[in-house]
This record gives C-alpha cells, sequence and structure tokens, in this order.
C-alpha cells in the first residue's frame, strides 16, 4: 500500500499557518479540528511543522507564554516528508527511525496532504485483515 492509497481513503486536507502567527492561534486551530500537528506553508512552500509535543517541550516546560510566542520560534524546520509513491514499510520505517509521528506529503514541492502514525497502522491493520481473509478463504476451499 502506497501513501496515495491512504489519502484517497482519508483525504487530502491540510491545515495550515504561518510562521508568523502565535502559537496559541496555532493550538486553536489544531484543537478546532482535532489535528496533533499543523503546518506552516508560505507562498506553497512548506517552512516547518509545529506539533504538541513541540508546544509541550518548548512552551511549557520552559514556562513561556503561547499568546507571546510565535510559531517560527518553536517550530520544526527539518521535516521530514514523504512522495505519494512512497509504501508504508518506508513511512513507518522513517517514522521510527526521526521520531516523528506525522509526514507531510509532497508531490514536485507542494503538499498535497499529510498522513500521521494512526493513518499508517490503520492501513497496516486493514492489509493484515485482508491477508488472513484471504488465508481464511484458500484453507477452507
Amino acid at each position: 500500500m502506497t501513501v496515495n492509497q491512504i489519502l484517497s481513503t482519508k483525504g487530502k486536507e491540510v491545515f495550515s499557518i504561518l510562521s508568523t502567527h502565535t502559537v496559541y492561534e496555532a493550538l486553536t486551530i489544531m484543537s478546532e479540528k482535532n489535528i496533533g500537528a499543523i503546518l506552516i506553508i508560505e507562498d506553497t512552500e512548506l517552512k516547518g511543522v509545529l506539533s504538541e509535543r513541540d508546544y509541550a517541550r518548548k512552551i511549557v516546560l520552559k514556562a513561556k507564554s503561547s499568546k507571546k510566542t510565535l510559531v517560527h520560534e518553536i517550530m520544526e524546520t527539518n521535516v521530514v516528508t514523504v512522495k505519494p509513491t512512497d509504501n508504508l514499510d518506508f513511512c513507518m520505517e522513517l517514522m521510527s527511525t526521526k521520531r516523528v509521528r506525522h509526514l507531510p506529503v509532497l508531490e514536485n514541492d507542494i503538499v498535497i496532504g499529510i498522513i500521521s502514525i494512526s493513518d499508517v497502522v490503520k492501513a497496516i491493520i486493514e492489509l493484515q485483515k485482508d491477508t488472513i481473509q484471504h488465508l481464511n478463504t484458500y484453507i477452507t476451499q
């Protein structure tokens, strides 16, 4: 299964914010949309990602104010990305080795979606269910 297949099921909606907005504004959008990370996109270019983990480690634990801190001050700029043609095994390996939970999907340097560890795990479970059903059918014939 590929990233594109996950996106075709999940959808390609992407939520983003500018790096000049406050962390509080980013968190508000994340809460409203029930997402764990938000992309920072400016002029169609992916500049970074801000996750709940960034907030916890770079705002809460350092006693900073999310209403005074700008997104660019704490966002992750070394963003790990994937292509629509990448497979699930590659995504899982990236998420494990790079210790990230969200992978923006780029096509021709344009963000066309985002997948999370949850999306990948759900897809793997579905693949396993299909394999089990196929094997059960094979055995009982």
